[in-house]
């Protein structure tokens, strides 16, 4: 590979899709504020997509600043549920107010990965996929978060597909990578168009 690829990101998910894809790297977690950008989004009506997108470009123009001439890899993932954006929970309450809220009801999964290259976006991607919740009871579902909450605090609508959230959905229409929280496969295209990956 003649041009370094960073991956702007601390996430354990990402890095193992990386590894797994042999594709060479070095992570480097970006320091922004992702609330405050959030919010001030959030405040100006941008839908949930565009948000996704801004804190993707947001981490890898960050760290691409700092160096130049490497392919930087920024990464973010929102839940859309109804119009409205749901982050991960900050506690085992909300988690459950929004396991609660989302039974039986569509929501979708946004994925957005944004290269900057030289502190410019190069190419950008954001991945949909639409889920359906089944209908869970209050007990299960309560059940569900106090054994899960160390791991689904991390993950945005308080469910990880990889584990036991699996058991949370009827549907799943789209590209698995995408639920995983990053569009691998359109990724490892422009990758190879690029000539940074082997082919």
């Amino acid at each position: 590979m003649t041009v370094p690829l960073i991956l702007a990101s601390g996430s354990e998910i990402r890095a193992r899709l990386l590894q797994n894809a042999a594709i060479p790297f070095t992570s480097i977690v970006p320091r922004v504020d992702e609330e405050t950008v959030k919010s001030a989004l959030l405040a100006e009506g941008a839908p949930p997509r565009d948000i996704a997108d801004a804190l993707a470009e947001l981490k890898a123009r960050k760290v691409s600043d700092k160096h130049p001439g490497a392919m930087v890899i920024g990464c973010d993932q929102v839940l859309d549920f109804q119009g409205r954006m749901l982050s991960k929970p900050d506690s085992p309450d909300t988690a459950l107010v929004q396991l609660k809220e989302m039974r039986g009801q569509r929501h979708m999964l946004l994925s957005a990965a944004v290269i900057c290259q030289d502190g410019q976006p190069i190419w950008r991607h954001v991945g949909q996929v639409r889920l359906r919740m089944r209908e869970m009871s209050d007990a299960y579902l309560s059940k569900y978060v106090n054994r899960n909450w160390d791991s689904i605090r991390h993950a945005v609508g308080a469910y990880k597909l990889e584990e036991e959230g699996v058991r949370l959905f009827t549907t799943i229409d789209g590209d698995y990578f995408n639920v995983l929280g990053m569009p691998m496969l359109e990724l490892l295209n422009f990758l190879a168009m690029r000539e940074v990956i082997e082919t």
